[in-house]
This record gives C-alpha cells, structure tokens and sequence, in this order.
C-alpha cells in the first residue's frame, strides 16, 4: 500500500510531485525540464524510481519511456499534509491551527472571507450533530 505524502520528501522529491500533480504525468526528461536547477537525466530517473519505491508514483510503459504519474490526488495529498500539520504543530487542535494560518496572514480577513469561513463553520458544525 502506498505511503501517504505526509512522508518525508527531500527537496527534489517534492519539485518531482509539484510538478507531477501540475502536469498529470510525465517523462523523466519533462520532469526534468519542469524542475528549477534541475540535477542530471540519470538523477531525476532515480528520485523518480525512488518515488515510486515509496508508493508515491507509479509508472507506465509508452514505447522505450517510461511515463510517471501520481498515485493519489493532489487534493488528497494537500488532506494528508494539512492533517500532519495540525497533529504535529497544534498538537490536533483545528482551531489553533486556524488561528495560526490567520496570524500568517499578510493582509486583513476580507468580509466576503470571513463569511465564507462561517459557511465552512456552519457545515462542519451540522455534520457533526
């Protein structure tokens, strides 16, 4: 079974998955071309097959290429990370975790912001009654 993206990636192992969940999938020669600074043909083929051995991508056969895609949605990554965050960083506490995204902000909470945040709240406080 496939590891969950809340894994550790090294740098070049997250430009890899940015990139994939941007395109869909991918050649190790595009990866290559879509990665800044990006190390040699043999290393992207590599971080590739290491991604793979870690469950987070699988590959297919496209004539002599091998074409690489992601196992899992990019939407269920970003869940995975987000509900890594809030149980490392805000020891599971949402509000605190909300709290500090708030703080982060560079700009004040817009009115239409606020109100889809109460939305949000709304529906999470009527599902879970």
């Amino acid at each position: 079974m496939a590891q969950s993206l809340e894994s550790r990636l090294s740098r070049r192992e997250r430009q890899i998955m940015d990139y994939l969940f941007q395109h869909g999938s991918a050649t190790v020669a595009r990866v290559r071309l879509g990665i800044p600074d990006a190390p040699s043909y043999s290393a992207v083929r590599a971080l590739l097959g290491i991604l793979e051995q870690k469950g987070h991508v699988r590959h297919r056969e496209d004539g002599p290429r091998y074409v690489y895609e992601p196992t899992e949605s990019r939407e269920n990554a970003r869940k995975s990370a987000l509900r890594q965050m809030v149980r490392i960083f805000f020891d599971g506490s949402l509000p605190q975790a909300v709290a500090g995204l708030l703080e982060l902000s560079d700009r004040k909470l817009s009115g239409a912001d606020a109100d889809q945040l109460a939305v949000l709240i709304q529906k999470a406080r009527a599902e879970t009654r």
